[in-house]
C-alpha cells in the first residue's frame, strides 16, 4: 500500500491581492424556477445563513449536521491540496474551499475522488489572480492524488528489449505505469510544491523558469520530480502510444540521450510492458 502524504511544512503564505468575500447565498429554486427537495436539502447543507428546510423536524440538529457536513468536505479538499493551503493560508483557503464545495458538491459519499476540478476552478477565481500558478501547484497535486489511488503494475525487464532487434526496438511501444502523469507550467511547478510541503527547504524561486513535474507511484510512496523538456516530449509520445522511433523524433538528442531515456525507463520503474506493432495502442494505459 502507498504511504501516506508527509506533513507540510509551509513557508509564510502569499497574500492575494483581493480579499476573499464569499458569494452571495443565492436560492436555488429562484434560480432553477423549482428545485426538487433533495436539491433543497442539498443546497441547504452547505448554504450556512439559509434557513432549514421546511421538511426539516429538528432544526438546531440540522445546524450542527450542515457544519459538520460543510467542515469535511473543507477538510477533504485541505488534504488533498495541502502545498495550495500553504500557499495561500489556511483562512483564505478554507473561505475558498466553502465556495467551491458550494457549486462543486460531491455526487458520491466516497470523497476519495472529489475535487478534480478544482484546479481549473481555482484558476479562474478571481481573489486567487495574484497567484497566478495556484492552478499549476492544485493540478500537481490532483495527479498526486490519483498516483496515490492508481492501480499497481509490476515493471517491465530491459532485457527483453536488449533481446530485439534496432528495427523492432524502433516499432516497439512501451506501455508505462498507470499512475503516470505530467504537469507542464510555466512556473516552477515542482520546487512550488517542494517548499510548500516541506518536501525541499525554502529557496528564493525565479518564478519565470518553467517546470514540468513527472508524477509517479512506482511502487509504495508517490514520487514527484521535475523533468527536462526533451523528456517530457519522449514521455508524452509514449502515452500517446507512439512507438521508441516516435518518441525518440518528439524528444530530440543523439543516440546517446534516447539510451539514456530508455534506460531511464526501466531504471526507474516507469514501463511495465512491451508491445510490438500490432498491439492496439489504446492498451497501453490499460491494467496488466
Amino acid at each position: 500500500m502507498p504511504t501516506a502524504r508527509s506533513p507540510a511544512h509551509a513557508p509564510a503564505p502569499l497574500r492575494p491581492s483581493k480579499p476573499l468575500r464569499p458569494a452571495p447565498e443565492t436560492d436555488p429554486d429562484d434560480a432553477s424556477g423549482g428545485a426538487s427537495g433533495e436539491a433543497s436539502l442539498a443546497a441547504a447543507l452547505l448554504l450556512p445563513k439559509r434557513p432549514a428546510p421546511v421538511a426539516v423536524k429538528n432544526a438546531r440538529r440540522f445546524a450542527v449536521y450542515r457544519n459538520n457536513v460543510a467542515v469535511g468536505l473543507i477538510d477533504a479538499l485541505a488534504a488533498t491540496y495541502p502545498a495550495v493551503a500553504a500557499l495561500v493560508g489556511e483562512t483564505f483557503f478554507r473561505a475558498a474551499a466553502r465556495e467551491f464545495a458550494l457549486g462543486n458538491p460531491p455526487t458520491s459519499p466516497v470523497l476519495i475522488n472529489w475535487g478534480g476540478a478544482f484546479p481549473e476552478w481555482i484558476s479562474a477565481f478571481p481573489p486567487a489572480a495574484s497567484v497566478p500558478y495556484l492552478g499549476d501547484v492544485a493540478r500537481l497535486e490532483w495527479a498526486w492524488n490519483e498516483a496515490y489511488n492508481a492501480a499497481e503494475a509490476s515493471p517491465a525487464d530491459i532485457a527483453a528489449l536488449a533481446a530485439l532487434s534496432p528495427e523492432t526496438v524502433a516499432k516497439t511501444r512501451i506501455a508505462l505505469h498507470p499512475s503516470l502523469a505530467l504537469v507542464s507550467s510555466r512556473f516552477p511547478v515542482v520546487s512550488l510544491w517542494g517548499q510548500a510541503t516541506g518536501q525541499t527547504p525554502p529557496n528564493q524561486l525565479d518564478l519565470a523558469t518553467a517546470e514540468t513535474a513527472l508524477i509517479v507511484r512506482p511502487e509504495d510512496t508517490v514520487e514527484v520530480r521535475s523533468i527536462d523538456h526533451g523528456t517530457a516530449a519522449f514521455l508524452e509520445k509514449l502515452i500517446e502510444g507512439g512507438t521508441i522511433a516516435n518518441a525518440a523524433a518528439a524528444a530530440g538528442g543523439d543516440e546517446n540521450i534516447l539510451a539514456e531515456r530508455i534506460a531511464g525507463l526501466f531504471q526507474h520503474r516507469l514501463a511495465t510492458r512491451l508491445l510490438p506493432p500490432t498491439i492496439d495502442p489504446a492498451a497501453l494505459r490499460s491494467s496488466p
